[in-house]
């Protein structure tokens, strides 16, 4: 089990990572373009910030939860969500090239 708890703790720390960077540039494209698709990016940015920074608090500072989830969740609720953390560090990653290209 503690690889799982492993995976998606490192997973949704490089999403944090990688979602800063992506919404410093949308949120800098928007103020020089004033494009509505930059503001729906960044704010999509913000959104899975938010989600992938309680993520991370969860898994590593609220004592409560992140011993629950390190010992009591079953193993296939676990491959599941480390699966979806991964597969989104790979969409973010391939934002991130595209955004930069």
């Amino acid at each position: 089990m503690s690889l799982w708890f492993d995976v998606a703790r490192a997973s949704a720390g490089v999403n944090v990572a990688l979602l800063l960077a992506l919404v410093w540039v949308w949120g800098r494209n928007y103020a020089q373009f004033r494009s509505k698709h930059a503001l729906g990016l960044a704010m999509f940015g913000v959104f899975l910030l938010g989600e992938n920074a309680f993520a991370l608090y969860i898994y590593l500072l609220d004592p409560m939860l992140s011993a629950w989830f390190a010992s009591d969740v079953p193993a296939i609720a676990w491959r599941g969500m480390m699966a979806l953390h991964v597969l989104q560090t790979f969409g973010l990653l391939f934002l991130v090239w595209v955004t930069w290209d």
